[in-house]
């Protein structure tokens, strides 16, 4: 299970909108078969497996990460490919919560008289689709905030310097993080001063750049922006809240995606609104990388799920720029609280892990 699970890893940000499973196939102690859930999410990891089976798989031992799927979707029933292949016994990490799946993969499976055990590895099973489970569950992706700032949370001068608060190593695990999420979020600010392309660049996952989302209220964002000048090789989405016609059809025709989203307050985009759509849209698991503003709404909207702190060893001063903008909070009890997961040294600095408490 434990292989299974390092397959499932190595598949997270590229399969969605399905999840991301591993599974292995062992006969008489030797792995007979190994597969992940493949870019853009098929083949499943057990179609995967038994499509590539050095030898026939009767009654072999599957160890697979998540219950296999029991619909039929764009591929035919895993749990139907396993009844097929003759396998003895599955034995499954944790249930699919999809109402599609939930308890009807394991069920198939031992009325074809297959033994079929859960539970084993389940933690972390959960740990890895969290994105997919909280998608199922309550319609929106799971939001993850990274945050780059200095000893007192800062991450800019007062000028908007920001080259560079954290260091080489701090920036490259960041690009990790990029490669192992389906989208990445920033708001109009963060293009506007910075043109990011907010890309993986880590040798070797150039090509598994996430998705780059765009909250844009007036679709202000140039249409000669590293983003819109890469928006066909790496989607781009750009939610506004009833922008000019003429600024929509400008920016659509450099081939992002503009979605007119519902408005909030003063003409903005609704966040909670967008984080649905995006859950619509089959995405699991959103990074956001800037700016302060944007961190504040999604916190104050009570949607961070889990926050990545690199910190650096350098103190700014309260003229500098938050990383986190204004909360309004009128009571200490109102504050967003979130738990300490892991804590590491990255380089010169330290990555602080944290959960949303619940």
């Amino acid at each position: 299970m434990r292989a299974a699970l390092t397959l499932a890893r190595r598949s997270l940000g590229r399969t969605w909108p399905n999840p991301a499973v591993g599974c292995v196939i062992v006969r008489d102690g030797r792995v007979i078969a190994r597969g992940r859930t493949q870019d853009g999410g098929r083949p499943h990891a057990e179609a995967y497996a038994i499509a590539n089976a050095r030898e026939p798989l009767k009654d072999a031992t599957v160890y697979v990460t998540l219950e296999p799927c029991a619909h039929h979707g764009r591929t035919p029933p895993c749990a139907d490919a396993l009844i097929a292949a003759g396998v003895g016994r599955v034995i499954s990490a944790i249930e699919d919560p999809d109402p599609r799946v939930k308890g009807q993969g394991h069920a198939r499976l031992a009325a074809a008289g297959i033994a079929v055990e859960v539970g084993e590895g389940a933690a972390a099973a959960a740990e890895i689709n969290a994105g997919f489970f909280l998608r199922v569950r309550e319609g929106r992706p799971l939001i993850h905030l990274k945050l780059a700032s200095s000893l007192d949370g800062r991450i800019a001068t007062a000028s908007g310097e920001s080259r560079w608060i954290t260091s080489e190593a701090a920036r490259a695990d960041g690009h990790r993080l990029r490669s192992i999420h389906d989208a990445i979020l920033v708001g109009a600010g963060t293009v506007a001063a910075d043109d990011p392309e907010l890309t993986c660049r880590l040798p070797g996952l150039g090509a598994y750049s996430p998705d780059r989302i765009v909250l844009d209220s007036t679709a202000r964002m140039s249409a000669t922006s590293k983003l819109a000048a890469t928006a066909r090789a790496t989607p781009v989405l750009l939610f506004h809240a009833g922008a000019p016609s003429t600024r929509v059809a400008l920016l659509q025709e450099k081939g992002i995606n503009v979605i007119e989203a519902t408005a909030r307050g003063e003409g903005q985009v609704d966040i909670v609104a967008a984080a649905r759509t995006l859950g619509e849209m089959g995405y699991s698991s959103v990074l956001i990388e800037g700016g302060g503003q944007i961190a504040a709404a999604f916190l104050r909207a009570g949607l961070v799920d889990r926050i990545s702190s690199y910190r650096a060893g350098v103190v700014l001063g309260e003229d500098s720029r938050s990383a986190v903008g204004p909360l309004a909070l009128g009571r200490l009890d109102f504050a967003p609280r979130f738990r300490l997961v892991s804590s590491r040294i990255v380089g010169a600095d330290t990555l602080e892990t944290w959960y949303r408490r619940t």
